[in-house]
């Protein structure tokens, strides 16, 4: 395939790697080494990364990357910006290892961590009948006797949807939409008609509000919070699910996510040559909105804090989350998660089944899923209809994690527990409809197959004799 390098020389120097500020931590390795690249090794996997943000058929605006081999970090970097100021260049921020970005929904996984902590201290069990946290009688009304768990909330096999929205400010409560009667409850589109509670996966963004909102209530703390105390602050990771407290230093490091467009008649159109239109997190314009006020009851609506897709949070510190996942719940020298918590969270729940069709594999892109984390099995279902969950060119890598993609930002969380390899990426937002780029391997898009293969090849595969 041929690339086309269009990045002129002032930005291919500020999209290089800077050294993080005092401030940022680099991820822990604990674990056995493997050899970091050298520097020949890294350069030419920083050229063919800056060939993937500056495809002009597909240009990004910044992009940043971490691999684990053997459970070490053998490279990060970062290329473009995670502010551009269209009109000024020389005001353009470069993204740094220090950079935020809005994850969406490894926001999940994360989240799961924060479950998996109060499961640890007896305030939730999985199969208990999530009505006996909520305080309310929670039903799919087309299955009035079926119970609704954690598990199946954590696994997306509930029967809820995201039809009828996923998200309400925190003045409302949450079972006005869950509940029928309700005032935001509508003609009910978030109760799947057809599957009953536990029968069938479909993705969903909904219960994790309903988790949110649950965790909120058996703790007695606000979530954005409450994950802060249970897993930010252990592992000393800045960011977190609610701009409105982040730091001055958090702030600036906040990436901007966007889309290249034009308007025309009123209406924004994709255009490679157009601007950089901020979508979300443009706090240089704005400060963020607070996502609750004072007046708001803690356990009436988990939605509001973005359980979900919320979190922001730097590849340095999901590089960080990914070895104590490898490392059995240890980080830093303190125990994050029991071995036992992380085995049931990562056991697999659901395995797609086509002779039964037991779920929606969203073009088999979803092929197993555990709780709150998706289970690559490596599946590539072929050239004449090309999907399937690989992450890897020619397949040879299966693992756990997730996947994130909304605003503009498209991200990858994966990692092989066996092996203790494990790739990361999130990007700000592309300049063309990525919708028009498919994969050619898998249900991903084109952009996010070139940047793992050449993660996993130049890192994960690498000879390490030569690497040395």
């Amino acid at each position: 395939m041929k690339l086309h390098l269009v990045l002129p020389m002032w930005l291919m120097l500020t999209a290089m790697m800077l050294p993080p500020p005092a401030s940022a931590k680099s991820p822990q390795a604990e674990g056995p080494k493997a050899p970091a690249l050298n520097a020949p090794a890294r350069a030419a996997l920083d050229r063919e990364l800056l060939a993937v943000v500056n495809d002009y058929t597909l240009p990004l605006a910044s992009l940043s990357v971490l691999a684990i081999r053997n459970g070490r970090v053998v490279y990060q970097q970062q290329f473009g910006h995670r502010y551009i100021d269209n009109a000024a260049s020389e005001k353009n921020l470069p993204a740094t290892e220090a950079t935020l970005y809005r994850v969406a929904s490894i926001s999940k996984l994360v989240t799961t961590l924060g479950v998996m902590k109060l499961v640890e201290g007896g305030k939730l069990a999985l199969d208990t009948d999530v009505s006996d946290y909520l305080g309310y009688r929670l039903r799919n009304p087309h299955f009035p006797d079926d119970a609704i768990t954690l598990r199946m909330l954590l696994s997306h096999t509930s029967s809820l949807r995201d039809e009828g929205g996923y998200y309400w400010d925190a003045k409302h409560a949450l079972k006005e939409a869950l509940l029928p009667g309700g005032a935001l409850y509508g003609k009910g589109a978030m109760w799947a008609a057809d599957a009953k509670p536990g029968a069938f996966f479909s993705y969903a963004n909904l219960p994790w509000g309903v988790i949110g909102t649950i965790m909120e209530r058996v703790s007695g703390e606000r979530f954005d919070r409450l994950m802060r105390r249970l897993i930010l602050q252990p592992m000393n990771l800045r960011g977190g699910f609610n701009p409105a407290e982040f730091s001055a230093a958090e702030l600036r490091n906040t990436a901007t996510l966007y889309r290249k467009r034009t308007e025309i008649d009123g209406k924004e159109i994709w255009d490679p040559r157009g601007p950089w239109v901020p979508q979300v997190d443009d706090y240089r314009t704005a400060p963020p909105v607070p996502r609750a006020g004072p007046d708001y009851v803690i356990g009436t609506n988990g939605t509001a804090f973005g359980p979900q897709g919320g979190l922001r949070i730097s590849t340095t510190d999901l590089g960080n989350i990914m070895l104590m996942l490898m490392n059995d719940g240890r980080f830093d020298g303190k125990m994050i998660l029991q071995k036992k918590s992380l085995q049931t969270m990562l056991a697999q729940q659901w395995r797609y089944d086509a002779s039964v069709i037991n779920g929606d594999s969203y073009r088999n892109l979803y092929q197993a899923w555990g709780l709150g984390n998706q289970q690559f099995l490596d599946v590539s279902v072929g050239k004449n209809n090309p999907g399937g969950d690989r992450l890897i060119e020619g397949g040879g890598f299966s693992g756990v994690g997730h996947l994130g993609d909304a605003w503009g930002l498209t991200s990858a969380f994966a990692f092989d527990r066996r092996t203790k390899n494990g790739m990361i990426f999130m990007l700000g937002g592309p300049g063309v409809d990525p919708e028009k780029h498919r994969g050619t391997y898998s249900s991903l898009f084109r952009h996010e197959e070139r940047i793992l293969t050449a993660l996993y090849r130049r890192t994960i595969a690498v000879d390490t004799k030569r690497a040395q």
